[in-house]
């Protein structure tokens, strides 16, 4: 098939393991979905106060497409916080530090995506944040 579209309704939900007292994130990954050959993508959700782990990519760079709250990111060694609102996005280099946050008061919703796709080779750091 020459093309795929995914409807909001096609989305399977994954929370991702969290700690009790900590604001959950989920994951719709669209790799499959989409039938992605040279790119991996996924939308996060991220609850108000919810952060992810802060790492790094060897070989994949990564863009963020902010589609609803302000994405908080925290990049770089030493980290830098960089806020961007609904509408914008964020570029990361292979080999950045990165770390996403949502410090806002509402469901921070964003789509990213990676090239070359790179599912398990990410460099796991310490906490920005």
């Amino acid at each position: 098939m020459a093309y795929r579209a995914i409807r909001p309704e096609d989305l399977e939900w994954i929370t991702r393991p969290h700690d009790p007292d900590e604001a959950p994130r989920h994951v719709a990954e669209l790799s499959a979905k989409a039938a992605f050959a040279h790119t991996r993508a996924n939308l996060w959700r991220y609850d108000p106060g919810a952060k992810g782990r802060r790492h790094r990519h060897p070989l994949q760079e990564e863009t963020f497409v902010v589609l609803a709250g302000t994405l908080s990111m925290y990049l770089g060694d030493p980290s830098e916080r960089v806020d961007v609102p609904a509408g914008g996005l964020v570029h990361v280099e292979p080999r950045t530090a990165l770390q996403v946050a949502n410090h806002g008061d509402e469901d921070l919703l964003v789509y990213a995506y990676g090239t070359p796709p790179e599912s398990e080779h990410a460099e796991i750091l310490d906490p920005a944040v």
